[in-house]
């Protein structure tokens, strides 16, 4: 009997068939007439087993992962005084390591029980999104000697997760978002300012529990729902060995699932910070190898050049990120992305680093300066009638940019403080589609 999952499976094939057979040279990157005619059937339905409905989805950021920026709270609480973050932990890593096992267990037990719940999955599949993408780290299944840790609840609230996403009719990416080590050095990682996840003992330890991950969720009592696992979020590919990535990490994964386990589920891979097409010779539909699709982040406020681009550079930005995945071989999907036009929030670039926009920026002697004023960034009262219209312009225009092929997840569905990361705050003020088709601005990416 054929399965959903193999038809799926043949309708990607089919598709990325197509693009590396017929690869159309775009002159002009807002054609979109070329860019439907070339590409008509792109998306990756999961429900009717044929391309038709791109994925629309939102990270579930914060929750099994901490980062400060979206729940400061847990990290205020080490504050000892107004003038600078001293003493603040900056990832999870430090925070388990400050406050000890057991009363790290306890606060992060309350978070996990609290911080997501039923009812948000509810709110999510309301909204119209059809996807959650679902950060775990590496900690939760296994520790390293000196790990200081918690670990293994967060793996029944992830199984929780998944039923909570089933009962209300939305898909689940499960994302390792952090490697031992750490593979970026972000604080999303778990551990900041590091980047050793490609040492032989933490390379090894790192695939034995993406092996754990891939034979629990790709078993058929999770497959209906989890469509897809992702072997590491954000390997920071200018920064380390990128063969030893792919021939030590990434294939030997995809070995394990194919050919161990026999399972056909989807594997995604980051691009790890790569240009278009990078991947395009790597587990190619040429290999048969074809249950694969790449995931690209996507952000204009990291560096001070995006920040002072004028708006409709920014948008201009945003459209050609849909462009450029077109003639990916792979089919690939926006994992990331947000409706941020600062760099203003709270600890977004880190405990204690400061604000490009701002000019507080501090960090490894990068050069800031000052764009303009965050005070009353989280405050909409402030936000003037033109930050308002060009927030939801520029969210409508990445929604367009990225349904030219696979879809999006917006990072993240909600913040405790921050207006430009968190959607649910971006919907209930108007700055983000309900429903999600509807358009205040369209075509900006066809003009």
């Amino acid at each position: 009997m054929v399965t959903l999952q193999q038809v799926l499976l043949a309708c990607l094939f089919w598709l990325t068939s197509l693009v590396i057979a017929n690869p159309i040279p775009l002159k002009d990157p807002n054609d979109l007439q070329v860019m439907y005619s070339h590409n008509e059937k792109r998306y990756y339905n999961y429900d009717a087993g044929s391309m038709g409905t791109p994925i629309r989805g939102v990270n579930i950021g914060g929750w099994l992962v901490l980062e400060p920026y979206i729940t400061p709270s847990l990290f205020e609480a080490f504050r000892t005084n107004d003038n600078n973050d001293d003493g603040i932990p900056v990832d999870e890593y430090h925070y388990c390591q400050q406050l000890g096992y057991d009363e790290a267990k306890n606060r992060l037990m309350d978070h996990w029980s609290n911080w997501y719940t039923e009812s948000d999955f509810e709110q999510i599949a309301q909204d119209g999104f059809n996807l959650v993408r679902i950060p775990i780290g590496y900690w939760a299944f296994q520790l390293m000697d000196n790990d200081p840790y918690v670990s293994g609840p967060q793996v029944d609230f992830l199984d929780q997760a998944i039923g909570w996403a089933s009962n209300y009719g939305l898909k689940v990416w499960v994302d390792l978002h952090g490697a031992v080590g750490s593979q970026n050095g972000f604080d999303n990682s778990g551990l900041r300012d590091t980047i050793e996840f490609l040492n032989d003992e933490n390379l090894q330890v790192t695939s034995q529990v993406l092996n754990t991950i891939l034979e629990k969720y790709s078993q058929d009592q999770y497959k209906d729902t989890v469509i897809g696992i992702e072997l590491v979020n954000e390997p920071l590919g200018p920064s380390i060995d990128m063969d030893k990535l792919k021939n030590d990490f990434l294939a030997p994964a995809y070995d394990y699932i194919r050919n161990h386990l026999n399972n056909d589920q989807v594997i995604i891979i980051h691009d790890a910070f790569q240009q278009y097409n990078y991947w395009d010779d790597f587990l190619t539909p040429a290999e048969e190898n074809w249950g694969v699709c790449i995931d690209h982040h996507h952000y204009q406020v990291f560096s001070p050049d995006q920040l002072s681009a004028d708006f409709n550079s920014k948008i201009q930005t945003a459209c050609q990120w849909g462009v450029g995945v077109l003639s990916e071989a792979h089919w690939s999907v926006a994992g990331e992305f947000s409706a941020a036009l600062t760099d203003c929030a709270k600890w977004v670039n880190g405990v204690g680093v400061g604000s490009r926009y701002d000019g507080s920026f501090n960090k490894n002697d990068q050069t800031s300066y000052y764009i303009g004023s965050c005070q009353g960034n989280e405050d909409i009262s402030t936000w003037s009638d033109e930050r308002k219209e060009q927030t939801r312009r520029f969210v409508e225009a990445q929604l367009d940019a990225f349904e030219m092929r696979g879809g999006w997840i917006i990072w993240c569905y909600k913040t405790e403080t921050s207006l430009e990361w968190g959607v649910d705050k971006l919907i209930g003020n108007g700055l983000f589609p309900q429903p999600i088709t509807d358009r205040q601005y369209p075509g900006q990416c066809a003009s």
